[in-house]
């Protein structure tokens, strides 16, 4: 598999990017009200929505291009946490009074509806880790490195 796909790896990382951060970018206009996307106004009780639905597509159009990507990423991925224990687990622990029975009362994902929050965390971590790749605009203006080269400031010579 990898002689057949590495070659290659470059560019679904590109994908992987792409396709993500326009995804996440559609849970941020759907946010800010756009039809097209099944919008809707955030009520004014929960001004954190209008904070998220800024910083889902302000963050994902910098990761769709590539562009200051690293940053972007962790504070995406920050996000992402702070819904997770907000909207998801904060059923459980948090400041929301959910009713007794059947429904999202778990730290564990799949039984909170957090999957895809908790997904995406890790998703924009690595991305924050690894770099936006060879076909970004930080690569592009010499801010990042095309390939993943190893780091030897921390090794003895």
């Amino acid at each position: 598999m990898k002689r057949l796909l590495g070659p290659y790896s470059d560019f679904f990382f590109l994908l992987l990017r792409v396709v993500a951060a326009l995804m996440f970018m559609s849970h941020g206009l759907q946010k800010l009200n756009v039809a097209m996307l099944g919008g809707f106004k955030p009520p004014p009780e929960l001004p954190q929505l209008t904070a998220a639905a800024w910083i889902e597509t302000i963050g994902g159009t910098l990761v769709l291009l590539g562009l200051v990507t690293r940053y972007a990423a962790f504070v995406l991925s920050g996000e992402m946490a702070v819904a997770y224990f907000m909207s998801h687990f904060g059923t459980v622990m948090g400041p929301f009074s959910a009713p007794p029975g059947p429904g999202p009362h778990s730290f564990f994902p799949h039984l909170n509806g957090g999957e895809i929050t908790v997904l995406y965390c890790f998703l924009w971590l690595y991305l924050a880790s690894r770099g936006p790749g060879k076909y970004s605009v930080d690569a592009a203006m010499g801010w990042e490195s095309s390939r993943l080269e190893p780091d030897t400031r921390y090794t003895r010579t």
